[in-house]
């Protein structure tokens, strides 16, 4: 007699993976790990097991962010939180509020705003003086690389019209030569090194916060793509073991140590022993029943390093093989009108971190020793340089299953497309920045031109020449909500209510299709974090799953974004529950009290899902199939991928944002 299921979803549409279509079935769960599909899922239910209906929804694997910042984006949400402003005097309204209500705070800390909400992208340290003239403030970008400060801080750092700028970075200044307010990229260490340390109260709390609100959004697991001490970044491995101890974390997580970019290949004896101990540690976790008794022992590993080859091209730190084509002073912008095109700057073609013979070389060693590589970057020469290092490493070493991956990926010389599916790099794509927001438009495209940037997130290119996919968020730069990403990466456009909404969408050709864009979020991204026993629903997978409360195969392509979790499951076990879903979660204790579900699935059964309701629309060119192989079955072909109907940009409608939370 067959044993019986812990849990079985039943009488829905499910995704199982970038090889098959969505179809109806049945998904039964025992001791964390899928157990049972269709009618031998039905067959294990018992009198103890719980049954849920999935409905109109869709269950598919959980979502895992392959760069995301938890406990950064937790400490964010904590304090001066700018995310939900976009203006520069609702930015200035937040922070006077912020200070009121924290009178006793010795610094001013948080982050958020965006650059296009400032002439230049440059805020100036003189209206933080008249809201904050006795505290020094510290707050950095959206996207941070660069910071706001007030001259309190300035003052106390030291930073005057004398002080040079560092090697890795830029002091914005007015035409007197003094510091005008913003710091980019290695400048802002200037004030964040005296900024207090986050204690481990802090980051304990942080990620907790990080991990529910990640959970209420389907992330099921996710690669910290900066564990170290780093600009304003604290340490956050001792916080990552110790929720391991107590139980606290759940799910998996890959920790990429960072690479200190003011020193050489000495780190990397010391990044190997940082990988060991903290391998140590775990196992001593685990041999002492570690994780409260929730199997969460071996959630955290340190395989990874982090580097950080470029900047941005919003501050021009970006590293491009041509110059930027105008340099705004930001005091005094003055853009070169249409009928006098820009002439380049003869030094301003953006910052390489590591030289790039020094690139080569660690990437070959930290891949000798075992490290898969998670680079940073942006500019084409940023890309073309971390590509030139993995060509090197794999002709000194062989090739290995390090899984190496670069992640943002924005602008990416035609010729480089095709090296990622030869070296087997990962692109990791951060979907949700491939439209025309203001910021893309008013501080990208005048110093890119339009040729580099149709040039801009190419991951349709990626796929049709072989390469292999992942996605992440880069939270707290920008949501973490894996279907606000999705939405871009087939439709190339915000929703149409959303305040950045562009009609024009970037680079429509590089759209990909839903279902590429889902299996890069969960089995790709399960992939680079070498997870092969997760990221699809197959018998004998780990059962990190989510129920969404649609099944955004069955509606139009503008309204991916309106899909919303109504619960994650890690291991089997459930960690979020949406409150406005527990109707559709309910649970039925025993076999048939959930008759209707059974009744539909064995309606369904049959010779696969019978219709995706998806026409491709007139005049819209088809896709090339997926290339998508991460998670497929040795001698089964690839499918073709389903392609959405191209809706008129009219037809999208907000992203919402998603509230933190609470946990089962």
């Amino acid at each position: 007699m067959t044993s019986s299921a812990d849990t079985v979803f039943l009488g829905g549409t499910i995704f199982h993976g970038p090889c098959s279509p969505p179809r109806r079935g049945a998904v039964a769960v025992t001791a964390g790990r899928i157990s049972a599909l269709d009618q031998a899922a039905i067959d294990s239910i018992g009198d103890d097991t719980r049954v849920i209906d999935i409905g109109t929804g869709l269950l598919l694997p959980g979502f895992v962010d392959a760069h995301v910042h938890p406990i950064e984006g937790g400490l964010e949400r904590m304090r001066c939180d700018l995310s939900a402003q976009r203006t520069a005097a609702e930015y200035l309204d937040a922070i006077t509020a912020y200070a009121a209500s924290h009178p006793d705070l010795p610094w001013i800390i948080g982050g958020g705003w965006q650059q296009s909400a400032f002439p230049g992208g440059t805020p100036l340290a003189s209206d933080l003086d008249r809201i904050v003239p006795d505290r020094p403030v510290f707050l950095q970008n959206r996207d941070h690389h660069g910071a706001w400060v007030n001259t309190a801080a300035l003052r106390i750092a030291g930073i005057d019209g004398s002080t040079p700028d560092p090697a890795d970075g830029r002091i914005e200044r007015a035409r007197d030569g003094s510091p005008s307010g913003t710091l980019h990229e290695g400048a802002r260490g200037l004030v964040a090194h005296l900024v207090p340390a986050d204690t481990s109260a802090d980051t304990a709390t942080a990620l907790r916060t990080a991990q529910a609100y990640l959970h209420s959004v389907g992330v099921t697991g996710w690669q910290d793509a900066i564990v170290g001490e780093a600009d304003n970044h604290s340490d956050t491995t001792d916080a990552y073991l110790d929720a391991v101890a107590d139980g606290s974390l759940v799910g998996h997580v890959v920790g990429a140590l960072w690479w200190e970019r003011d020193r050489g290949l000495e780190q990397i004896d010391e990044l190997i022993d940082r990988r060991d101990r903290i391998a140590g540690r775990m196992e001593a976790i685990d041999a002492a029943g570690g994780g409260a008794g929730t199997g969460t022992a071996g959630s955290f590993t340190a395989s990874t390093v982090k580097i950080m080859q470029d900047g941005i091209p919003e501050n021009r730190t970006a590293a491009m093989i041509d110059p930027y084509l105008m340099v705004p002073d930001s005091a005094d912008p003055q853009p070169a009108s249409p009928a006098s095109p820009p002439a380049p700057h003869p030094v301003e073609s953006g910052i390489s971190f590591l030289p790039p013979a020094l690139l080569d070389e660690a990437v070959t060693r930290l891949d000798a020793a075992g490290f898969q590589v998670h680079i940073h970057a942006i500019g084409d020469r940023a890309v073309r340089e971390s590509l030139d290092a993995f060509d090197v490493a794999v002709a000194a070493n062989g090739r290995t299953d390090n899984r190496h991956h670069i992640a943002h990926v924005q602008i990416v010389h035609p010729d480089d497309v095709p090296r990622f599916a030869a070296l087997g790099v990962t692109m990791n794509a951060q979907a949700l920045w491939a439209t025309w927001e203001p910021q893309m438009v008013e501080l990208n495209l005048p110093l890119l031109g339009e040729e580099r940037a149709s040039w801009q997130y190419p991951f349709g290119d990626a796929i049709r020449a072989g390469a292999m996919l992942c996605a992440g968020s880069d939270w707290p730069v920008t949501t973490p909500d894996p279907w606000a990403a999705i939405h871009v990466a087939v439709n190339r456009t915000l929703p149409t209510d959303d305040p950045d909404h562009n009609p024009r969408p970037l680079n429509p050709a590089q759209s990909i299709t839903l279902t590429e864009a889902i299996a890069a979020y969960t089995a790709g991204s399960n992939r680079v974090n070498h997870r092969d026993d997760a990221g699809t629903i197959r018998v004998g997978a780990v059962a990190d799953l989510v129920l969404t409360d649609r099944n955004p195969f069955d509606g139009q392509a503008a309204d991916i974004h309106r899909t919303r979790t109504l619960g994650t499951w890690v291991g089997g076990r459930r960690v979020f529950t949406a409150e406005s879903g527990s109707s559709a979660l309910r649970q039925a204790q025993g076999p048939g009290t959930s008759e209707s579900g059974l009744v539909a699935l064995r309606q369904a059964q049959g010779p696969g899902w019978p219709n995706l309701r998806h026409a491709q629309g007139p005049g819209v060119p088809a896709p090339e199939p997926s290339i998508l192989r991460q998670a497929q079955t040795p001698g089964v072909p690839v499918p073709e991928p389903h392609h959405p109907v191209a809706e008129p940009v009219e037809a999208l409608s907000t992203v919402q944002p998603i509230e933190q939370g609470t946990t089962s």
